[in-house]
């Protein structure tokens, strides 16, 4: 297990010590990512959309990415998207999102024992930049479809576990999830790595498509996590442990 304190070679005393830093860190990434996404809505001259939806969450389990289908996880998401036209039917659509991702375990069902269930929920604020092309399927209303890359940063969750014990004793317990206190400027170290941490910068790619209407937007995305989840994993030879999020949203055009 790596020490939250250690820091390739460099010892910290305690955490009091660096509390100031941290929080420094934590409130650095959060202001970048929320500027580069108000940033980008500030350039959507063609307009913008409030959009909200389910999450359908899960983490890779195999080296080529695959999923565990059963350890889905229904979360949400909010948030605004721009619009910005590059010509033609090209769209530019840069947002910030409020996005649930994580996954489940579960043994047994509720109505029996023994049961057991444990959920991980982390919560990011999500800088999409996706570019679509969008087609006339009669009158105002149009079909689309783009793709494009997506920086997170985590900022808050919940672990819960929840079951019966072979005799029917119920339990259930409740955890704030734990994020290293990475400094994204730091390539060749995680700092705040440890057991049971995860790594609080997230990034991938999006995958979008839907029907837009003159005052609506009904869609399906996909995002494709390309960063471990674990703190400390740089392991880039597979695929596993990374967020996968099934999303569908409806939004409102202005």
């Amino acid at each position: 297990m790596i020490s939250p304190f250690i820091k390739t070679g460099k010892a910290f005393a305690h955490r009091g010590g660096i509390k100031t830093e941290i929080m420094k860190t934590k409130c650095m990434a959060l202001c970048a990512m929320v500027g580069l996404g108000f940033g980008s809505m500030a350039y959507a001259q063609s307009g913008f959309t409030v959009k909200g939806g389910i999450n359908l969450a899960n983490v890779s389990v195999t080296d080529n990415g695959r999923v565990n289908d059963a350890n889905s996880l229904t979360s949400f998401q909010v948030g605004i998207t721009g619009d910005v036209l590059l010509g033609g039917p090209l769209y530019l659509q840069p947002g910030i999102l409020y996005t649930g991702k994580g996954s489940k375990v579960q043994n047994g069902d509720p109505s029996s024992f023994p049961y057991y269930k444990a959920t991980s929920n982390p919560k990011y604020i999500e800088v999409p930049l996706n570019v679509v092309i969008k087609a006339p399927i009669g009158g105002e209303t149009k079909f689309f479809a783009g793709a494009g890359p997506y920086m997170a940063v985590g900022i808050g969750g919940k672990n819960k576990v929840e079951g019966k014990n072979i005799i029917g004793v119920g339990f259930e317990s409740e955890s704030d999830i734990e994020f290293s206190d990475d400094d994204p400027t730091t390539l060749s170290y995680e700092e705040g790595a440890g057991l049971g941490i995860i790594k609080r910068f997230d990034y991938g790619l999006n995958g979008i498509a839907g029907i837009e209407a003159r005052t609506m937007v009904l869609s399906v995305g996909y995002g494709l996590g390309l960063a471990k989840l674990q703190s400390g994993g740089n392991n880039s030879e597979d695929h596993n442990n990374k967020h996968r999020v099934l999303s569908f949203t409806l939004g409102f055009k202005f």
